[in-house]
C-alpha cells in the first residue's frame, strides 16, 4: 500500500540518535494522498499536532508537503518512488541530484530522518527488484558525499508476501529466489548502515483469508486462548506478534539476527466488500485500539521481548481515488472533514477532535460493513450546489425526500440536502469506484450519516 506515514511518540522522549525509537515502543499513522478532497498540508499538519504526532512517512517527496512541515517539530521520513529506483541504480549522478532536491533543499528546517527506497518492491508489477539494492547502495553512497549518512538512514518496505513461510513463526523463511540477489545483500547493507528493516503487515489479510481457521479475537488483541508455536513452545495472544516474528526468524535463518525490525503499515478497514471477511467500524477500532494498548506495554514479541514494538497504523485519511475492493479505500482513522472514523485513541488518552454536526453514531449489526456518501462541509458551496444540482438532475438521484415538507427536508441546510442527494447517487451506482466524488464535494463513510431525523438508504 503507497502511503505516507506518520508517527506518534509515546510514553518516552525520542532519543538523539537519528532513527532509534523510544524504549517504551512508538506507534506510527499511515497518511496517503491517494484522494482529491483531503485537507491542505497545512491543515494535516495541524491535526497531527492536535493528535500528538510527532513523525511522519511520506511515499514522495512532494514540495509542499515537505514545506508545511518546516519547523514544526515532526520527523520525516521520505521516499523515493519504485519508479525511480531504475535510474537510480543505474548511476550515483543520479542520486546525487535526487538528495540534493529533495533532502538537501528541505533541510534543517524539515526534519527528514530517513529515506526508504522504494515500496514492496517484491511485488511491483514493473519487475524492479533486480534494481533495488543498487539502488540503496547509490542513495547511501549519496548521502555519505553530502555528509548526511549519520543524521538519515535508508530501508525499504517489505511486504508480508517476501516469505515462504510464517506458519509457525518458528518457521518463518524468506522466499528462496529472493535470499541471494536481493534479501541477503539489503540486510548486510541495513546492519552495516544500523537501519531498520520496515515491514508491512496485515492480520486483516490473513484473517479473512483464513476466517474459519483464525480466531477474530487472536486478530483483534482481543482476550484469547493463544496459538503455541510447536517449533520452540513460544506462546502468541495476537497475529501481529506471531507475523512479526516471522520475518525476524527469517532474519536470523539466513545470518541476520541482528538488524531492528519496524512495522510500517498495518491497519484495519472501517468498511469493505462482502467477501471481505472481517471489515467493518468496530473491527478496525477494536484492532486500531487495542494495539496501541500494545504497544504502550513496551514489551516486544515473544521472540524479541526486549525489543519494544515500533509500529505505523495505516491510514490517517480514507483516499477516495484508491483502486481495488472497497477496503482500500476505508482504512482512515480520518475522513477528509478531520472527523474520526471512529473513536481511538492514539496514546492512550482522550484527545480532541474537530466538531462538526456529522457525529460518530454506533453502528446497528446490520449496518456493519456498509458505505454511505456525505458532502464535504468545508468544501466551497458552489461545489456543493453544482454536485447537487448534477446529482439530482442528470446524475438521477432520488431527490425527493429533501423537497420542502419531505421526510428530509430538515434540516434545510446545502450540506445535508447534498448529502442525501450525494448518497443516492453513490447507492444507484452500486457504491462504484468514482461515484461518490462530485469534484471533491463529496466523500464515503461508514457510520450512518446523522442529519436531523433523516435516515440515509444503502442499496436501491
Amino acid at each position: 500500500m503507497a502511503v505516507f506515514v506518520l508517527s506518534l511518540l509515546i510514553l518516552s522522549s525520542f532519543s538523539a540518535i537519528p532513527f532509534t525509537y523510544a524504549d517504551s515502543g512508538m506507534i506510527g499513522v499511515n497518511y496517503g494522498r491517494i484522494a482529491d478532497n483531503l485537507p491542505a498540508p497545512e491543515k494535516v499538519v495541524e491535526l497531527l499536532k492536535t493528535q500528538g504526532i510527532n513523525r511522519i512517512k511520506l511515499y514522495d517527496t512532494e514540495t509542499t508537503v515537505l514545506t508545511a512541515l518546516a519547523n514544526s517539530g515532526i520527523k520525516v521520513v521520505v521516499s523515493l518512488p519504485n519508479e525511480n529506483l531504475a535510474s537510480a541504480a543505474a548511476d550515483q549522478s543520479y542520486t546525487d541530484t535526487w538528495v540534493q532536491d529533495n533532502i538537501k533543499k528541505y533541510i534543517p528546517a524539515t526534519d527528514i530522518e530517513a529515506i526508504a527506497v522504494g515500496n514492496e518492491v517484491f511485488v511491483d508489477p514493473r519487475n524492479t527488484t533486480t534494481y533495488l539494492v543498487p539502488a540503496m547502495k547509490n542513495v547511501q553512497s549519496s548521502l555519505v558525499k553530502f555528509n548526511l549518512d549519520k543524521s538519515i538512514k535508508i530501508s525499504s518496505p517489505i511486504a508480508l508476501s517476501a516469505l515462504a513461510s510464517s506458519y509457525p513463526p518458528s518457521a518463518g523463511s524468506f522466499k528462496p529466489e529472493l535470499i541471494e540477489p536481493v534479501i541477503k545483500p539489503m540486510l548486510d547493507l541495513l546492519r552495516k548502515t544500523s537501519s531498520h528493516l520496515m515491514v508491512n503487515a496485515y492480520p486483516f489479510f490473513a484473517y479473512a483469508a483464513n476466517a474459519d481457521k483464525i480466531s477474530l479475537d487472536y486478530a483483534l488483541f482481543k482476550e484469547n486462548a493463544g496459538n503455541v508455536d510447536s517449533g520452540n513452545g513460544l506462546k502468541y495472544n495476537s497475529l501481529l506478534d506471531a507475523q512479526i516474528d516471522a520475518v525476524f526468524a527469517a532474519m536470523s535463518a539466513v545470518g541476520f539476527n541482528d538488524v531492528k525490525l519496524v512495522v510500517t503499515e498495518t491497519g484495519w478497514p472501517s468498511a469493505g466488500d462482502e467477501n471481505e471477511i472481517g471489515a467493518g467500524s468496530a473491527n478496525a477500532a477494536a484492532y486500531n485500539g487495542g494495539l496501541v494498548k500494545r504497544v504502550l506495554t513496551g514489551n516486544g514479541t515473544p521472540l524479541k521481548p526486549k525489543e519494544p514494538l515500533n509500529v505505523y497504523l495505516f491510514a490517517l485519511f480514507n483516499e477516495n481515488q484508491k483502486t481495488g475492493p472497497t477496503s482500500e479505500r476505508n482504512y482512515g482513522l480520518f475522513y477528509p472533514n478531520e472527523n474520526k472514523v471512529y473513536d481511538v485513541s492514539l496514546n492512550g488518552k482522550s484527545t480532541p477532535v474537530n466538531d462538526n454536526k456529522e457525529k460518530v453514531v454506533p453502528v446497528k449489526p446490520s449496518l456493519v460493513g456498509q458505505t454511505w456518501c456525505v458532502a464535504n462541509g468545508k468544501t466551497t458551496k458552489e461545489k456543493l450546489q453544482e454536485g447537487l444540482d448534477y446529482a439530482c438532475g442528470e446524475g438521477g438521484a432520488d431527490c425527493r425526500p429533501i423537497q420542502p415538507g419531505a421526510t428530509c427536508y430538515n434540516p434545510e441546510s446545502l450540506e445535508a440536502h447534498a448529502s442525501y442527494a450525494f448518497n443516492s447517487y453513490y447507492q444507484k451506482n452500486a457504491r462504484g469506484v468514482g461515484t461518490c466524488n462530485f469534484g471533491g464535494a463529496a466523500y464515503v463513510v461508514s457510520q450512518p450519516p446523522k442529519y436531523g431525523k433523516c435516515e440515509f438508504p444503502i442499496g436501491h
